[in-house]
C-alpha cells in the first residue's frame, strides 16, 4: 500500500500489491508463513516484480482505493510502461470513472509482452477531483530490469547438394529451469526444412534430448535442421548460390509456475558459397564397390557464371581410380544457369576407402580449366566379399 503525501494528503491511495497474501496472513486458519511457501505462491501474485525476462508477459494488478470518508469524482487512472525507446500505454480503458464512493476501488490488470532488454519504468498516474471541486493529481513509478533469458549460437554448414544445416545451440543463462515447449526454424521462402531432433524407436518419434524437457540453467543444448532448396528455385543454380537468408528460429518455453516466454531470432543469414564458374556435384554414387569391377556415378554440371560455356570433359586416371570411357568429348554448350547430368563409369585397382578424383573441365571458349579432385570416397572391398545392393 502506498499513500502519496505533499501539501496536502491525497484521498485517494495506489495499491500495486497481492491481496491474497494479505489474507492469508491474516486468516487465523492458514499457517504461519504459508504465504511465503510454493503453494501461496502459486495461488497469489508476488509482492515485487521478480526477475522479468525478454520474450516474457509482464503481468500487473493495479488498485485505486478510495481511503477517505468523501466521495470523489472524474476518477482517471493511467498506466503507462517506459522503455529506452518508446512509452506504452498499458490501461485498460481511458475512460474516466464517474464516482468513486469511500472504501470502494478502482480495478485493473495490466499486461505487456516484453520486447526489449533494460530500464523498464512503470508510471502509474491518477487524477480526480475532490467533494469541494478541488483537483487532484499523483504518480508513482516502478522500476524494473528487464533480462536476457537465453543465449543463441548458430552454426551453418553448407552441403555438396545444396542442402544447408543449422545448429543452433540454446543456453538457458536464467538461475531457474525451463520447459523447453517448442523450438522450432521458420525457413525462408526458398527452403523446405526437416528437424533432425528426434529418433524412431519402436515405431514412434522420440525426442533426442530424452523425456525430460527441461533445460536446466546454464545448460546449453544444439538443435539440427536440415534445409533443401524447392524445386522450383534448385533448378536456378544462380539463384541459390547468392541465397544468405535461411530463415528464423521460434522458440517458446515455460519457467517453473508455468508463465509462458517467446522469442523468435531476427533472419539468420549464412555465408554464400563459392562455386566458381563451374560447379561439379555428385547425384549418385555407390557407397561400397568391389575391387577391379566397374561402377556407376552420376555428376551434375552447372553454368554458375553469367555467360554461356562450350565445355569439354576429360578424365584422368589416379593410382588407385581408372576412368572407363573417352576422355575429351564435347559435352556442347551450357548456358549460364544451367546444369546437364552425366552418367560415368570407372573402377578401383586398390582396397580401402579411395577418393574419386580425376576430372578436367575446359571451357574453349576462354581457353580455361577447372580441375576437380576428391570428389567423393567409395569403400572398396575385394570381390569375394558380397557387395550388398
Amino acid at each position: 500500500e502506498m499513500k502519496i503525501k505533499g501539501n496536502r494528503e491525497h484521498h485517494l491511495v495506489l495499491k500495486v500489491r497481492d491481496l491474497f497474501n494479505q489474507l492469508m496472513r491474516d486468516d487465523p486458519s492458514t499457517v504461519n508463513g504459508a504465504e511465503i511457501l510454493m503453494l501461496g505462491e502459486m495461488l497469489t501474485l508476488p509482492q515485487n516484480f521478480g526477475n522479468i525476462f525478454l520474450g516474457e508477459t509482464f503481468s500487473s494488478y493495479i488498485s485505486v482505493h478510495n481511503d477517505s470518508n468523501q466521495v470523489v469524482k472524474d476518477i482517471l487512472v493511467k498506466a503507462d510502461l517506459q522503455t529506452s525507446s518508446q512509452r506504452l500505454n498499458l490501461s485498460a480503458s481511458n475512460a474516466a470513472v464517474a464516482e468513486l464512493k469511500p472504501d470502494c476501488c478502482i480495478d485493473d490488470v495490466i499486461h505487456h509482452e516484453v520486447k526489449e532488454i533494460g530500464t523498464h519504468i512503470l508510471v502509474c498516474a491518477v487524477s480526480y477531483t475532490t467533494q469541494g471541486g478541488e483537483k487532484m493529481y499523483f504518480r508513482k513509478f516502478f522500476k524494473f530490469q528487464v533480462l536476457k533469458p537465453l543465449d543463441v549460437k548458430t552454426k551453418f554448414y553448407n552441403a555438396e547438394t545444396d542442402e544447408v544445416f543449422l545448429e543452433a545451440q540454446i543456453q538457458n543463462i536464467t538461475t531457474s529451469p525451463m520447459f523447453m515447449e517448442k523450438v522450432s526454424l521458420e525457413p525462408s521462402i526458398m527452403y523446405n526444412v526437416a528437424e533432425l531432433n528426434s529418433v524412431s524407436q519402436a515405431g514412434e518419434c522420440v525426442t533426442t534430448f530424452g523425456s525430460r524437457a527441461y533445460l536446466q540453467p546454464m545448460d546449453t543444448r544444439q538443435y539440427l535442421y536440415c534445409l533443401k532448396p524447392k524445386k522450383e528455385f534448385a533448378e536456378k543454380a544462380g539463384i541459390i548460390k547468392g541465397v544468405t537468408v535461411i530463415g528464423k528460429l521460434d522458440i517458446v518455453w515455460k519457467t517453473n509456475l508455468g508463465e509462458r516466454g517467446r522469442l523468435q531470432t531476427s533472419q539468420l543469414q549464412r555465408m554464400a558459397p563459392g562455386y566458381g564458374d563451374v560447379r561439379l556435384s555428385l547425384e549418385a554414387i555407390p557407397d561400397t564397390v568391389n575391387l577391379e569391377e566397374p561402377f556407376h556415378i552420376t555428376c551434375k554440371i552447372t553454368n554458375c557464371s553469367e555467360r554461356t560455356m562450350d565445355l569439354v570433359l576429360e578424365m584422368c586416371n589416379t593410382n588407385s581410380i581408372h576412368w572407363c570411357g573417352i576422355s575429351g568429348r564435347q559435352l556442347g554448350k551450357l548456358h549460364p544457369s544451367s546444369s546437364l547430368c552425366l552418367a560415368l563409369t570407372l573402377l578401383s585397382s586398390v582396397q580401402g576407402l579411395q577418393s574419386v578424383s580425376g576430372l578436367r573441365l575446359t571451357d574453349t571458349f576462354l581457353k580455361r580449366t577447372y580441375e576437380y579432385d576428391d570428389i567423393a570416397q567409395v569403400c572398396v572391398v575385394s570381390s569375394a566379399i558380397k557387395v550388398e545392393s
